[in-house]
């Protein structure tokens, strides 16, 4: 690496060591700080309404869910279509609990970090079961075992009593060192809650793709072949791969359950599958930061539809139902015109800023 570990103009790096470093400059190290803190501090700055603060955990809550869903589609390679499964099998851990002990009871309520990590623990366990057939198939077929669990799932959920066929489990609101939460303190709450899980959901991955591990989910994806031959266990990387996948997504299914306060079929649905992966897909593939990147655009550009098509209805004759129409157009189009464009999705939008500043004004 350069000297100058403010403003290094190119990568010259002379160890291992240097290369897996998280942050290459120091500049990089305060400029996220810098975005952390205000990340922290905008709240107690500007009042958001509810409202607004509901889209904003959504959205968090969501980068959990792409940040699992890449690990197993961006860096290994493997196509999943039933992600959204996977989010429900976290958010039917909580509302297991709450079922079987009540809603309000001290687990639920006081508990709920450790249930948090439970639901996690438990989305990896199906994770690595759904991923077993990886071992055997790829592509098209394990796209269509995913889709399978999915299916499962679905079924499960609207048959079983236990599950309330479908309808909405209650979870009561919980209590942190300032006593129970009300509804004023609610989302904002939860806001502080989800920005740190993204943290530390962001620091472990990048420093699970420093580690041999991380390296094995690329190989694998690249020429499981090959990596075969270099002593890689493709199997078991694919079937780890599923797990990280599942741990995430049933952190961000337990999430969701304690911010929307209650657990319903109908955010869990192949729908939903599909929509994680435009988003994967739009942020960027094998990118860690296009997990940020792509579902603040999707669930951004639903927002400003759902705006366009309340203002068109205004205009144009109310039978032509123009707020159904618009949602998923859109939402096609923009998949359409991303992986013609621009396969590589945001992510690569940012690498080409991050390199424009890098070298400007033309240092060499």
């Amino acid at each position: 690496m350069s000297t100058n570990r403010w403003l290094a103009t190119g990568n010259y790096f002379t160890s291992y060591r240097d290369e897996q470093r998280i942050f290459f400059t120091h500049l990089d190290r305060v400029i996220l700080s810098m975005f952390l803190l205000l990340l922290f501090a905008w709240p107690l700055i500007f009042h958001l309404s509810n409202k607004y603060m509901l889209v904003i955990d959504n959205i968090l809550i969501a980068i959990v869910a792409i940040i699992g869903l890449n690990i197993v589609t961006g860096f290994a390679g493997l196509i999943s279509i039933g992600h959204a499964a996977f989010v429900g099998v976290g958010a039917y851990t909580v509302a297991s609990f709450a079922r079987t002990l009540g809603d309000s009871h001290v687990v639920i309520t006081h508990a709920w970090p450790l249930l948090i990590v439970l639901s996690g623990l438990t989305g990896a366990i199906f994770g690595a079961i759904v991923g077993l057939p990886a071992m055997r198939l790829k592509h098209l077929y394990l796209a269509i075992a995913t889709l399978s669990f999915q299916m499962i799932f679905s079924w499960t959920i609207n048959f079983l009593e236990f599950f309330n066929q479908g309808q909405t489990i209650a979870i009561s609101r919980v209590v942190w060192f300032t006593g129970k939460l009300g509804r004023k303190d609610h989302y904002l709450f939860w806001y502080y809650v989800l920005l740190v899980v993204v943290i530390l959901s962001g620091f472990m991955v990048k420093n699970l793709l420093r580690t041999r591990y991380g390296r094995c989910l690329s190989a694998v994806r690249d020429n499981d072949r090959a990596a075969d031959a270099m002593g890689m266990h493709p199997g078991l990387t694919k079937v780890y791969a599923f797990g990280l996948a599942g741990f995430f997504a049933g952190v961000a299914g337990a999430l969701h359950a304690y911010v929307y306060r209650g657990v319903g079929f109908e955010s869990f649905t192949l729908h939903h599958s599909i929509t994680y992966l435009a988003m994967a897909i739009v942020g960027g593939l094998g990118t860690l930061n296009g997990s940020f990147w792509g579902p603040t655009a999707i669930i951004a550009l639903e927002l400003q539809v759902e705006t366009l098509a309340e203002h068109a209805g205004k205009i144009l004759p109310s039978d032509w139902n123009l707020a159904t129409a618009l949602k998923p157009l859109s939402f096609g189009l923009v998949i359409v015109l991303f992986l013609m464009f621009e396969p590589r999705g945001i992510a690569n939008w940012w690498r080409i800023v991050r390199s424009y500043t890098k070298l400007w004004p033309f240092r060499y």
